[in-house]
């Protein structure tokens, strides 16, 4: 389990990194085609959108895997002992309540929705259901290292 979960961290990280160029790239083309070449490139500001949406999505599940949410930590930092293994464990629960319902659930029913209708994006074409996709992608991160983070906890007693 520990490879899968590295194997996964590594991937996202360089995924994330990725996109954030591509979204630095786009931006700046954006900006250049605008103000230098005054011609605003048609399709920059959809691109920088969704990527906008991946990265925030993939980035929160990062996050919850590097421990960078900022709740995730405000009960437990002043509670010790079996109480605070307890809280982690009901708030890692919550977190893959969310993400099973929400996320998962509620984000593949908005991906076969508008697949269903196919949406496409005005700009670029792109079938909305693809841009859509990262919220059940991203809840299933979610829910594994949650359950990474709990199975920790149980077996080191800190997280």
């Amino acid at each position: 389990m520990e490879r899968v979960t590295r194997i996964i961290d590594k991937t996202l990280a360089v995924f994330l990194m990725f996109l954030m160029s591509m979204m630095v790239l786009t931006v700046t083309w954006q900006v250049i085609s605008r103000f230098i070449v005054k011609s605003p490139s048609s399709f920059t500001e959809e691109l920088a959108r969704f990527l906008l949406i991946w990265i925030g999505l993939l980035g929160a599940s990062y996050a919850l895997r590097t421990k960078a949410h900022l709740g995730i930590d405000i009960l437990p930092k002043y509670l010790k002992g079996l109480q605070r293994k307890l809280i982690l464990l009901l708030i890692y629960l919550l977190v893959i309540a969310f993400s099973l319902f929400v996320m998962v659930i509620g984000g593949y029913r908005l991906v076969d929705l508008t697949f269903t209708l196919d949406q496409t994006s005005a700009a670029m074409g792109i079938r909305m259901g693809y841009v859509y996709s990262v919220l059940p992608l991203s809840g299933l991160i979610m829910i594994y290292y949650s359950v990474v983070a709990m199975i920790e906890i149980v077996k080191n007693g800190e997280n």
